[in-house]
């Protein structure tokens, strides 16, 4: 899902560094309130976690790449998805700048997509199944585990649709091709890679280290972020 330099005119990667900027600023915002001494250490785990299953790309015809992102386990462990946003921007400046894995003037396009997107897709989606009330489900492991995996899934599905779309605009690459290439290898990396452990880290910390799972705290974005 990197995409390269070249891919996308520097105009278009412009706008798609001044999207993310309120994205990246108000994650900053987040960190700065809400990490303590509790969630520093999940929070470098899960760094290190997501650079490492990033560099595992799965070559996709004609450029791009597929590979799982991350955004979500890491949103919906910490409790936010500003949480998602700024351990994506770590780790894509660092590929970007050392790894040379994604290019340097597509890197708001890439934090756009695995950032933004992924992160207030996953989090929220993972919220919006688990508060579904579902006998003789209801506050189960199977209930978690299934909120976290189509929550993880829908992360990594819509930025990809939302890649081939803008290959699309920048007269890359056919929309429809891109819609396939792109949505059914990532609609596989979801269901075997991305949603199977996104759900099998959510319930595991969840059941054994409950103490750091923030599920049970869902602060609106005025509290997390308020002056």
């Amino acid at each position: 899902m990197h995409v390269p330099d070249g891919f996308i005119p520097l105009w278009q990667c412009a706008v798609y560094f001044l999207i993310i900027i309120p994205f990246v600023y108000l994650s900053l915002r987040w960190a700065e309130k809400e990490l303590d001494e509790r969630k520093i250490p999940i929070l470098g785990v899960l760094a290190a976690a997501i650079f490492a299953i990033q560099a595992l790309n799965i070559p996709i015809p004609w450029g791009t790449s597929g590979h799982m992102v991350g955004a979500a386990m890491a949103a919906i462990i910490i409790g936010s998805p500003y949480a998602g946003i700024l351990l994506l921007t770590l780790v894509l400046i660092v590929q970007g700048f050392v790894f040379g894995d994604g290019g340097i003037t597509a890197l708001g396009v890439n934090i756009f997509n695995m950032g933004v997107i992924s992160s207030f897709v996953g989090y929220y989606s993972f919220k919006a199944i688990k508060s579904i009330k579902i006998k003789p489900m209801k506050d189960s492991n199977t209930h978690l585990m299934i909120a976290a995996f189509i929550g993880a899934w829908l992360a990594i599905f819509i930025p990809a649709i939302a890649c081939a779309v803008e290959l699309w605009l920048a007269g890359t690459f056919p929309l429809i091709q891109g819609l396939l290439l792109m949505g059914i290898y990532h609609a596989v990396i979801g269901i075997v890679a991305e949603g199977f452990i996104t759900a099998t880290v959510v319930v595991t910390i969840a059941t054994y280290r409950s103490d750091i799972f923030s599920d049970k705290k869902d602060r609106t974005l005025d509290q997390a972020v308020s002056a």
